[in-house]
């Protein structure tokens, strides 16, 4: 039973013949105390006794009463006196109770049972059902049976509905795992299988955004190192002739530019892992703007005090990347704004320059892209990304001032700590 379906639908049927069986185990043991069947037939006995005539009537009397019985109840009865003769029968015959058969007896024969049933006068009679007819616990038995084969009936296409939509889910995993990163499964209902299906669908769309940054990463970074390499290359040539001061600064500086772009690959991939959890701890954003701006020249600080929650030192790189940016893109002076906004704290980095087009605002935090007219600065088109990926771990966003003030101003949005 590999099917799901095939194990739901025969838990089930399993359930309801157990219900089936104990019901019927319950009518042959239940005690003959109160509610059971000797009390039943007791209250028959007390039923029957007005319709019979008394114990000292004439025998032809007492048969014809039990023949009235017996035509309108449908019921097998044979009339014993006191000292157990019989005294008239009706149907067809019935075993002879013994000695100790008393009220609630039952007599096996031929055919359905018969049951004892004391009169109050001491007369005895015996009861069963006429024509064959089964007596009540095997018409109980039927009618659940009945009950019980409806149930199923109607069960199977309400099982099968449920199954279908786990293997179309299936079907969407196997396609995921055979590398069809598109594959969706359709959510059908809002029960927890079309929870499920909802958790794929994010889990799949996640899954092929982190692969396909990957592929681009992986892209770009070969073509990013070749620049670096090629002229450490080109300077270790020129030093087995003649190695001057100049050539090793710029031999120097190349090892550093590619040290550079080796760590922000690196931790561009650390953010975009899926288990990678970040440090929090309470961080003083003006300060730690006002350390990072020190180190230039022409950068300058203002704001008010406001604390976030999160790992310092990934805030001192998006601080330092957003500042190198206007630095090489950018018009000098660069002004770095700290402002608290309710419950969000807003960086904001500006230079004097026109910034970029409408049409690449965007697009400049991808990685390794470069937008128009940048050619002439170096760096290596991951530090705005890496400032977005920064933001974003930490709750909040990065993009372009939305107020036009400032055309070349990027804002940083992050939860204010507490």
């Amino acid at each position: 039973m590999k099917r799901l379906s095939v194990q739901i639908y025969l838990t089930i049927i399993g359930s309801l013949l157990l219900v089936v069986i104990t019901a019927g185990l319950a009518t042959r043991l239940v005690p003959n105390g109160v509610g059971g069947p000797r009390h039943a037939l007791e209250l028959v006995g007390e039923m029957i006794a007005p319709a019979l005539p008394p114990a000292s009537a004439d025998a032809s009397v007492q048969q014809a009463a039990i023949e009235r019985l017996y035509h309108k109840h449908k019921l097998d009865l044979t009339l014993y006196d006191s000292e157990r003769r019989r005294i008239a029968s009706v149907g067809d015959p019935m075993p002879e109770p013994r000695a100790r058969d008393g009220t609630g007896s039952r007599l096996r024969g031929a055919g359905p049972p018969a049951w004892v049933v004391g009169l109050p006068d001491g007369r005895w009679i015996v009861v069963r059902t006429a024509h064959g007819n089964w007596y009540p616990a095997l018409n109980l038995l039927a009618f659940l049976g009945a009950v019980a084969f409806a149930v199923a009936l109607g069960a199977y296409p309400i099982v099968r509905r449920l199954t279908r939509r786990l293997e179309r889910l299936q079907a969407g995993v196997d396609m995921l795992g055979g590398g069809d990163l598109s594959a969706r499964v359709e959510v059908e209902g809002s029960d927890e299988v079309g929870r499920l299906a909802e958790s794929f669908n994010r889990s799949a769309e996640r899954i092929e955004d982190l692969v396909a940054a990957h592929r681009l990463l992986l892209a770009n970074v070969s073509h990013e190192l070749r620049t670096p390499l090629s002229r450490i290359r080109i300077g270790v040539e020129l030093a087995k002739r003649e190695f001057d001061p100049k050539s090793q600064a710029a031999l120097e500086n190349d090892i550093a530019e590619l040290d550079r772009l080796i760590d922000q690959i690196l931790l561009s991939s650390r953010l975009n892992a899926l288990n990678e959890d970040i440090g929090r701890e309470e961080v003083d954003l003006l300060a730690l703007a006002a350390e990072e701006a020190a180190r230039y020249r022409n950068c300058t600080v203002t704001g008010a005090v406001a604390s976030v929650s999160g790992d310092p030192l990934l805030l001192r790189q998006l601080v330092r990347n957003l500042i190198e940016n206007a630095e090489r893109h950018g018009v000098p002076p660069v002004e770095v704004s700290v402002l608290p906004a309710g419950d969000e704290v807003h960086l904001r980095v500006h230079d004097q320059g026109a910034g970029v087009r409408e049409a690449e605002r965007e697009r400049v935090f991808e990685p390794f892209y470069r937008a128009s007219g940048s050619e002439k600065a170096d760096g290596t088109g991951l530090g705005l990304a890496l400032v977005r990926q920064i933001a974003r771990r930490h709750g909040g966003d990065a993009g372009w001032c939305d107020d036009g003030s400032e055309p070349s101003c990027i804002c940083v949005r992050l939860p204010a700590a507490g």
